[in-house]
Protein backbone atom coordinates (compact mmCIF):
# COMPACT_ATOMS: atom_id res chain seq x y z
CA UNK A 1 0.00 0.00 0.00
CA UNK A 2 1.22 3.48 -0.87
CA UNK A 3 0.40 6.04 1.81
CA UNK A 4 0.89 9.77 1.28
CA UNK A 5 0.87 12.24 4.18
CA UNK A 6 0.24 15.94 3.58
CA UNK A 7 2.38 17.99 5.96
CA UNK A 8 2.98 21.67 6.56
CA UNK A 9 5.67 23.76 8.20
CA UNK A 10 4.10 26.36 10.49
CA UNK A 11 5.30 29.03 12.93
CA UNK A 12 6.06 27.56 16.34
CA UNK A 13 2.96 27.69 18.54
CA UNK A 14 4.99 29.34 21.29
CA UNK A 15 6.31 32.10 19.01
CA UNK A 16 4.68 35.49 18.65
CA UNK A 17 2.96 35.47 15.28
CA UNK A 18 2.42 38.57 13.21
CA UNK A 19 1.20 39.61 9.79
CA UNK A 20 3.38 41.26 7.18
CA UNK A 21 2.88 45.02 6.85
CA UNK A 22 3.09 44.81 3.06
CA UNK A 23 0.48 42.20 2.13
CA UNK A 24 -1.04 41.07 5.46
CA UNK A 25 0.06 37.47 5.02
CA UNK A 26 1.59 35.60 7.92
CA UNK A 27 5.21 36.70 8.38
CA UNK A 28 6.81 33.26 8.46
CA UNK A 29 10.37 34.57 8.55
CA UNK A 30 9.75 36.38 11.83
CA UNK A 31 9.28 33.19 13.87
CA UNK A 32 10.76 29.76 14.36
CA UNK A 33 9.20 27.18 12.05
CA UNK A 34 8.27 23.59 12.92
CA UNK A 35 6.40 20.62 11.51
CA UNK A 36 2.79 21.16 12.56
CA UNK A 37 1.95 18.88 15.49
CA UNK A 38 -1.25 17.60 13.88
CA UNK A 39 0.84 16.55 10.89
CA UNK A 40 3.14 14.61 13.20
CA UNK A 41 0.05 12.66 14.27
CA UNK A 42 -0.84 12.03 10.63
CA UNK A 43 2.69 10.74 9.97
CA UNK A 44 2.46 8.53 13.06
CA UNK A 45 -0.86 7.12 11.83
CA UNK A 46 0.76 6.27 8.49
CA UNK A 47 3.72 4.60 10.18
CA UNK A 48 1.42 2.53 12.39
CA UNK A 49 -0.50 1.35 9.31
CA UNK A 50 2.80 0.45 7.66
CA UNK A 51 3.96 -1.47 10.71
CA UNK A 52 0.60 -3.21 10.89
CA UNK A 53 1.02 -4.78 7.46
CA UNK A 54 4.54 -5.99 8.15
CA UNK A 55 6.32 -3.01 6.68
CA UNK A 56 5.23 -3.69 3.10
CA UNK A 57 3.67 -0.23 2.72
CA UNK A 58 5.53 2.94 1.80
CA UNK A 59 5.00 6.35 3.36
CA UNK A 60 5.65 9.49 1.29
CA UNK A 61 5.26 12.97 2.75
CA UNK A 62 4.14 15.85 0.54
CA UNK A 63 4.45 19.52 1.38
CA UNK A 64 4.05 22.89 -0.29
CA UNK A 65 6.14 25.79 0.95
CA UNK A 66 9.39 27.73 0.83
CA UNK A 67 12.84 26.17 0.78
CA UNK A 68 13.11 26.01 4.55
CA UNK A 69 10.11 23.68 4.66
CA UNK A 70 12.69 20.94 4.07
CA UNK A 71 13.24 21.06 7.85
CA UNK A 72 9.66 19.86 8.36
CA UNK A 73 10.19 17.20 5.70
CA UNK A 74 13.31 15.91 7.45
CA UNK A 75 11.40 15.69 10.73
CA UNK A 76 8.81 13.45 9.09
CA UNK A 77 11.52 11.37 7.42
CA UNK A 78 13.36 10.99 10.72
CA UNK A 79 10.15 9.63 12.27
CA UNK A 80 10.17 6.88 9.66
CA UNK A 81 8.62 8.11 6.40
CA UNK A 82 10.34 6.73 3.32
CA UNK A 83 10.43 9.65 0.87
CA UNK A 84 9.15 13.17 0.29
CA UNK A 85 7.92 15.50 -2.44
CA UNK A 86 8.32 19.26 -1.93
CA UNK A 87 6.47 21.80 -4.09
CA UNK A 88 8.51 24.98 -3.78
CA UNK A 89 8.10 28.12 -5.88
CA UNK A 90 8.07 31.81 -5.02
CA UNK A 91 4.83 32.19 -6.97
CA UNK A 92 3.04 30.13 -4.29
CA UNK A 93 3.31 32.93 -1.71
CA UNK A 94 -0.09 34.00 -0.41
CA UNK A 95 -2.03 31.10 -1.90
CA UNK A 96 -5.39 30.57 -0.21
CA UNK A 97 -6.97 27.27 0.80
CA UNK A 98 -8.55 26.61 -2.60
CA UNK A 99 -5.30 27.25 -4.47
CA UNK A 100 -3.39 25.15 -1.95
CA UNK A 101 -5.76 22.21 -2.38
CA UNK A 102 -5.53 22.37 -6.16
CA UNK A 103 -1.74 22.57 -6.04
CA UNK A 104 -1.46 19.65 -3.61
CA UNK A 105 -3.79 17.61 -5.82
CA UNK A 106 -1.41 18.22 -8.73
CA UNK A 107 1.54 17.09 -6.62
CA UNK A 108 -0.31 13.96 -5.57
CA UNK A 109 -0.63 13.20 -9.26
CA UNK A 110 3.15 12.74 -9.34
CA UNK A 111 2.96 9.98 -6.70
CA UNK A 112 1.99 7.04 -8.86
CA UNK A 113 -0.60 4.62 -7.56
CA UNK A 114 -1.18 6.01 -4.07
CA UNK A 115 -3.86 4.22 -2.03
CA UNK A 116 -4.38 6.50 0.96
CA UNK A 117 -3.81 10.19 1.67
CA UNK A 118 -3.56 11.26 5.32
CA UNK A 119 -3.57 14.81 6.65
CA UNK A 120 -4.26 16.76 9.82
CA UNK A 121 -7.75 18.19 10.31
CA UNK A 122 -6.45 21.74 10.28
CA UNK A 123 -3.14 23.59 10.31
CA UNK A 124 -2.35 25.58 13.45
CA UNK A 125 -1.58 28.75 11.48
CA UNK A 126 -4.52 29.23 9.12
CA UNK A 127 -7.03 26.95 10.88
CA UNK A 128 -9.17 26.75 7.73
CA UNK A 129 -9.81 23.02 8.33
CA UNK A 130 -10.79 22.72 4.68
CA UNK A 131 -7.77 21.66 2.62
CA UNK A 132 -8.00 17.85 3.07
CA UNK A 133 -11.65 17.79 1.98
CA UNK A 134 -10.89 20.16 -0.89
CA UNK A 135 -8.04 17.93 -2.06
CA UNK A 136 -10.41 14.97 -2.02
CA UNK A 137 -12.98 16.94 -4.00
CA UNK A 138 -10.44 17.97 -6.66
CA UNK A 139 -9.29 14.36 -7.02
CA UNK A 140 -12.81 12.93 -6.93
CA UNK A 141 -12.01 10.79 -3.88
CA UNK A 142 -14.01 10.10 -0.71
CA UNK A 143 -13.09 12.29 2.27
CA UNK A 144 -13.22 10.90 5.82
CA UNK A 145 -12.58 13.61 8.39
CA UNK A 146 -11.88 13.94 12.13
CA UNK A 147 -10.56 10.39 12.38
CA UNK A 148 -9.46 9.12 15.77
CA UNK A 149 -8.94 5.52 14.59
CA UNK A 150 -8.00 4.16 11.16
CA UNK A 151 -8.04 0.58 9.91
CA UNK A 152 -7.45 -0.89 6.47
CA UNK A 153 -9.51 -3.95 5.56
CA UNK A 154 -8.57 -5.15 2.09
CA UNK A 155 -9.51 -2.35 -0.31
CA UNK A 156 -11.56 -0.50 2.32
CA UNK A 157 -10.57 2.12 4.86
CA UNK A 158 -12.57 2.24 8.09
CA UNK A 159 -12.36 5.15 10.53
CA UNK A 160 -13.93 6.20 13.79
CA UNK A 161 -14.85 9.85 13.41
CA UNK A 162 -15.17 12.02 16.50
CA UNK A 163 -16.81 15.44 16.53
CA UNK A 164 -18.80 17.46 19.06
CA UNK A 165 -21.85 15.49 17.94
CA UNK A 166 -20.35 12.16 18.96
CA UNK A 167 -18.48 9.21 17.43
CA UNK A 168 -19.48 7.65 14.12
CA UNK A 169 -17.94 4.92 12.01
CA UNK A 170 -17.24 5.57 8.34
CA UNK A 171 -15.98 3.35 5.52
CA UNK A 172 -14.84 4.08 2.00
CA UNK A 173 -13.17 2.30 -0.87
CA UNK A 174 -9.52 3.10 -1.48
CA UNK A 175 -8.07 5.37 -2.66
CA UNK A 176 -9.38 7.89 -0.14
CA UNK A 177 -8.38 10.98 1.83
CA UNK A 178 -8.48 10.79 5.64
CA UNK A 179 -7.86 13.72 7.97
CA UNK A 180 -6.99 12.98 11.59
CA UNK A 181 -7.76 14.70 14.87
CA UNK A 182 -5.63 15.16 17.96
CA UNK A 183 -6.93 11.99 19.63
CA UNK A 184 -5.60 9.71 16.88
CA UNK A 185 -2.28 8.99 18.63
CA UNK A 186 0.82 10.35 20.33
CA UNK A 187 3.56 10.80 17.71
CA UNK A 188 6.88 9.09 18.26
CA UNK A 189 10.13 10.95 18.83
CA UNK A 190 12.72 10.48 16.10
CA UNK A 191 15.60 8.27 17.18
CA UNK A 192 19.22 9.15 16.49
CA UNK A 193 19.27 6.36 13.94
CA UNK A 194 16.15 7.80 12.32
CA UNK A 195 17.64 11.29 12.19
CA UNK A 196 20.77 10.02 10.48
CA UNK A 197 18.78 7.84 8.06
CA UNK A 198 16.58 10.80 7.09
CA UNK A 199 19.58 12.54 5.53
CA UNK A 200 19.82 9.79 2.92
CA UNK A 201 16.13 9.47 2.06
CA UNK A 202 14.97 10.86 -1.30
CA UNK A 203 13.33 14.28 -1.44
CA UNK A 204 11.94 15.35 -4.80
CA UNK A 205 11.63 19.11 -5.24
CA UNK A 206 9.09 20.33 -7.79
CA UNK A 207 8.54 23.75 -9.34
CA UNK A 208 5.14 24.88 -10.57
CA UNK A 209 6.04 23.72 -14.06
CA UNK A 210 7.17 20.32 -12.78
CA UNK A 211 3.79 19.86 -11.09
CA UNK A 212 1.83 20.97 -14.14
CA UNK A 213 0.76 24.27 -12.60
CA UNK A 214 0.75 27.81 -13.96
CA UNK A 215 1.58 30.91 -11.93
CA UNK A 216 -1.90 32.26 -12.69
CA UNK A 217 -3.40 29.42 -10.64
CA UNK A 218 -1.65 30.25 -7.37
CA UNK A 219 -0.37 33.14 -5.30
CA UNK A 220 -1.79 36.14 -3.50
CA UNK A 221 -2.62 38.09 -6.66
CA UNK A 222 -4.86 35.27 -7.87
CA UNK A 223 -6.31 34.20 -4.52
CA UNK A 224 -10.08 33.96 -4.09
CA UNK A 225 -9.74 35.31 -0.55
CA UNK A 226 -7.22 37.68 1.01
CA UNK A 227 -6.76 40.00 3.98
CA UNK A 228 -7.14 43.67 3.01
CA UNK A 229 -6.26 45.25 6.36
CA UNK A 230 -5.11 44.27 9.82
CA UNK A 231 -4.12 45.77 13.14
CA UNK A 232 -2.27 44.36 16.15
CA UNK A 233 -4.43 42.95 18.88
CA UNK A 234 -4.73 45.36 21.83
CA UNK A 235 -2.62 44.63 24.89
CA UNK A 236 -4.32 42.82 27.71
CA UNK A 237 -5.61 45.09 30.45
CA UNK A 238 -6.39 44.29 34.04
CA UNK A 239 -9.96 43.23 34.67
CA UNK A 240 -12.36 45.34 36.65
CA UNK A 241 -12.35 44.68 40.39
CA UNK A 242 -15.26 44.87 42.81
CA UNK A 243 -15.03 45.18 46.56
CA UNK A 244 -17.39 42.68 48.14
CA UNK A 245 -19.19 44.35 50.98
CA UNK A 246 -22.03 41.91 50.99
CA UNK A 247 -23.28 43.05 47.61
CA UNK A 248 -20.53 41.58 45.37
CA UNK A 249 -22.95 39.38 43.46
CA UNK A 250 -25.23 42.30 42.66
CA UNK A 251 -22.30 44.41 41.46
CA UNK A 252 -21.06 41.67 39.14
CA UNK A 253 -24.56 41.09 37.80
CA UNK A 254 -25.00 44.81 37.13
CA UNK A 255 -21.65 44.90 35.33
CA UNK A 256 -22.56 41.95 33.13
CA UNK A 257 -25.89 43.57 32.27
CA UNK A 258 -24.10 46.80 31.34
CA UNK A 259 -21.77 44.84 29.05
CA UNK A 260 -24.82 43.11 27.53
CA UNK A 261 -23.44 39.73 28.54
CA UNK A 262 -26.59 38.74 30.39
Amino acid sequence: MKIVVLVKQVPDTYSERQLSDSDHTLDRDATDAVLDEINERAVEAALQLKEGDGGDSTVTVVTMGPDRATDAIRKALSMGADAAVHLSDEALHGSDAVQTARALAKVLGTVEGFDLVLAGNEASDGRAAAVPAMVADVLGLPALTHAREIAIEGSTVRVKRETDDGVTELTAELPAVVSVGEKINEPRYPSFKGIMAAKKKPVTTLSLTDAGLDASEVGLANALSSVTSSQPKPPKSAGEKFEDEGDGGSKIAAYLVAQKLI
